[in-house]
């Protein structure tokens, strides 16, 4: 994902090195590619692949992470520009959901690859890292934001939901957590600590919808570039749905029975409306896309919006089919994973491409 905002700062010496224009967005591609791994894993059917996807997941972070702090040790003017710019420094909570996406999928299919007994050390690894930085992110953004930042009216975006998502992505990696945990304390307080995580990003997304949804209707269509960020409102939406039923899985082993049963329901309360809505804004969002395109709009890392936003709905909907029963729900997640696999596909394709050539790692003009 890339923004239309880019800091000034350049370092003359450094202009032209490959690495100064890596912003934090490109942890999106690590993000969309997990994604494909944590939802096929969820489908009734076998879908083939997904291990080799989780480890081109896993490897895509390693070269990223190593990237970055390449980008921090000698290009440090260009990163603090980054963290000051309003466009760009929200998508500090991509790097924070890499992290996590990549540990839903090693537990849910790295470890037929390596062993439980290696995947699941290597799960709290990310979990603990995917955590720690996406609770800083989440306090941390919104606080530049306020008292850093230099935000003009009727700037608002759906980036800005970046930063405070990052919790949710941590309570649904919590849940898969909480069974490698010893009965009793342990489980339940990382069971409610998972639900508190949970209760914080939903809180802040909710403050946050109605600004950016003032800001389409009293100033118009995002530009061009930015309208596939219109799908990034899918993820809060989509993960919380997954968080709750991934929790209420595993509430059994961790609470009592009368807590378990009311948190099972919970999850069905929650989702189902929550789904609803889902679908009604990804309707909305493709519909400004299709407006975007016959517009003559160009391929930006913000197509990469395209892939985890709408992977988190279909990890919803085969959370709500396992507590409902419903085939209802099984159908949709198989609609929502075949549009998430084209997308990844031509995100991916566009993206190898801008590589190649050079263009995506070039100077923002």
């Amino acid at each position: 994902m890339v923004t239309l905002i880019h800091p000034r700062t350049q370092a003359p010496a450094a202009r032209h090195t490959p690495l100064r224009h890596l912003g934090p967005n490109w942890y999106a591609t690590v993000m969309g590619t997990a994604i494909i791994a944590n939802a096929g894993a969820g489908l009734p059917v076998r879908v083939p692949g997904l291990t080799v996807v989780w480890g081109l997941s896993l490897a895509m972070l390693t070269v990223l992470v190593a990237a970055r702090a390449a980008h921090w040790r000698h290009h440090r003017d260009q990163a603090r520009a980054h963290l000051m710019d309003p466009g760009v420094a929200p998508f500090y909570g991509c790097m924070s959901m890499a992290f996590l996406a990549v540990g839903i999928a090693t537990l849910t299919v790295g470890k037929d690859v390596i062993g439980e007994g290696a995947a699941v050390p290597l799960a709290w690894v990310l979990y603990a890292i995917g955590t720690a930085t996406g609770l800083a992110v989440a306090v941390g953004i919104p606080y530049l934001m306020v008292v850093r930042h230099q935000v003009a009216p009727g700037s608002a975006s759906p980036v800005w939901l970046l930063p405070v998502v990052a919790p949710m992505v941590s309570a649904t990696l919590g849940a898969l957590l909480v069974p490698h945990l010893p009965a009793g304390q342990a489980r339940e307080a990382m069971l409610l600590g998972s639900y508190a995580l949970f209760g914080m990003s939903l809180l802040a997304v909710l403050v946050m919808l109605p600004v950016i949804f003032a800001r389409l209707v009293h100033e118009g269509p995002l530009p061009l570039l930015l309208t596939p960020a219109l799908f990034l409102v899918l993820g809060p939406l989509g993960q919380s749905t997954t968080a709750v039923n991934k929790l209420a899985d595993v509430a059994p082993g961790a609470v009592d029975a009368a807590y378990a049963g009311g948190l099972s329901a919970f999850a069905v309360v929650y989702g189902v409306p929550v789904m609803g809505f889902a679908l009604m804004w990804l309707a909305l969002a493709t519909a400004m896309v299709v407006r975007a395109a016959r517009s003559g709009m160009p391929f930006a890392m913000t197509w990469w919006a395209f892939t985890f936003p709408l992977g988190t709905c279909v990890t919803g909907a085969e959370g709500l089919a396992h507590h409902t029963g419903l085939a209802a729900f099984t159908w949709l997640a198989y609609g929502l994973y075949a549009l998430l696999a084209t997308a990844w596909l031509v995100a991916a394709a566009h993206t190898a491409r801008g590589l190649l050539s050079g263009r995506l790692l070039a100077a923002p003009r």
